[in-house]
């Protein structure tokens, strides 16, 4: 592997979304990611939908290997302390006490390796009242008050992508990169705890500063009536979005677009507190506007203009636009039995280019078994892999 974690050894215990998201963005950057898995299905993400290889695993475990290891056998056991031994990094996301029943406390894994970073990801953290519960992303979701944030009430159903989860995962990363800075500088080796719950938490600290110093609890359209952003449907059915932000050129520039110059005069929309007052009212005056025409003729008004907005994608739409294409945000790699597949390049440049991060394929279930353990000089009978 190269990239500027190029000889750094990640040993993954992981699973779904957090830890896995981790995992990837350090293998991206070149850290030999070693996925532990059991050999009774593996990582349950890869059959979420069928099959032994999803789109949902592979969007969070390429550029790794797996190993298959029983961990509940003497032999697994064994091959995992070798693993331990030779690692800079343990990333897992068991629920608190698990893998001190495995045998793995951190008094031993520190034994084992003083060197090794440990980052444990939880659901709620390794004490309190909620320790003991399973946590996904809706839960942590609903817990931090993001799915308020989301959710109409009036007909409230779950929606989106796994905020949650997502930011989990790059806490963690940030957190193991950060320890591994202080490792290099003093030779202390930290313990990492992330959860999902304070992860989400942080997520949204407007809505919480909203609370705090101005007595506010957020709804759904809070943040869209002071940032002004608006979605508009067009005459072909399909969208655009503008961001009007605090800045009264876009104001005006987007009343020229839409034909409503008058409006800058209405009482009701002269100032920005007036606007974000009277959201409702504006938006309800100028949607019937934007559905006269199709979305390509807005969009080229609204460049012309210098607005802020975007054509509202679909996900088989955004690939093709060209500023994606511009920066190459996708990429394509072949598996030998797996065949090809798309991933969404890490999206961090380092002097101007991306050519160094890693394109090896997610990998099938115990794909690099008998290659790591004959790197660590373990053979295959002792792993309890099969």
């Amino acid at each position: 592997m190269t990239g500027p974690l190029s000889g750094i050894r990640v040993v993954e215990l992981s699973t779904m979304i957090t830890a896995p998201l981790a995992g990837v963005m350090l293998a991206d950057m070149g850290a030999d990611v070693i996925k532990v898995e059991n050999p009774e299905g593996g990582d349950p993400y890869r059959n979420f939908r069928g099959g032994q290889y999803s789109p949902h695993f592979c969007a969070y475990n390429r550029n790794k290997r797996s190993v298959v290891l029983d961990l509940r056998s003497p032999e697994g056991k064994a091959a995992l302390e070798v693993l331990l031994g030779g690692a800079d990094v343990l990333l897992e996301n068991f629920r608190p006490g698990v893998l001190a029943r495995l045998g793995f406390e951190e008094a031993r894994i520190k034994a084992i390796n003083p060197r090794i970073v440990h980052c444990s990801v939880t659901g709620f953290g390794s004490g309190g009242p909620y320790v003991g519960r399973p946590a996904y992303d809706a839960v942590a979701q609903a817990l931090s008050g993001l799915t308020s944030l989301q959710v109409d009430p009036e007909a409230p159903r779950i929606a989106g992508p796994t905020i949650a989860d997502n930011a989990t995962g790059q806490y963690a990363a940030f957190g193991i990169l950060a320890a591994l800075m202080e490792r290099e500088r003093t030779g202390r080796a930290r313990r990492v705890e992330v959860n999902m719950l304070e992860c989400a938490l942080s997520f949204a600290p407007d809505a919480y500063g909203y609370l705090t110093q101005m007595g506010i609890v957020s709804d759904p359209y809070l943040r869209a009536r002071t940032s002004q952003s608006y979605v508009f449907a067009c005459s072909d059915g399909a969208m655009i979005a503008v961001h009007l932000s605090l800045h009264q050129k876009f104001w005006m520039a987007f009343l020229e677009v839409a034909g409503r110059t008058d409006l800058a005069e209405d009482a009701r929309f002269r100032t920005r507190a007036d606007r974000i007052e009277n959201y409702e009212a504006l938006r309800t005056l100028v949607a019937p506007v934007f559905a006269r025409h199709p979305r390509a003729y807005w969009v080229e008004r609204f460049a012309r203009h210098d607005v802020p907005f975007a054509p509202v994608y679909t996900v088989a739409e955004a690939p093709e636009d060209p500023q994606v294409r511009h920066l190459g945000s996708f990429f394509e790699m072949e598996h030998p039995e797996q065949g090809r597949l798309t991933a969404i390049h890490l999206p961090i440049w380092l002097d101007g280019e991306r050519e160094s991060h890693p394109r090896r394929p997610p990998p099938t279930l115990g794909e690099q078994t008998e290659e790591v353990l004959r790197e660590h000089g373990l053979p295959p009978a002792r792993t309890g892999a099969g």
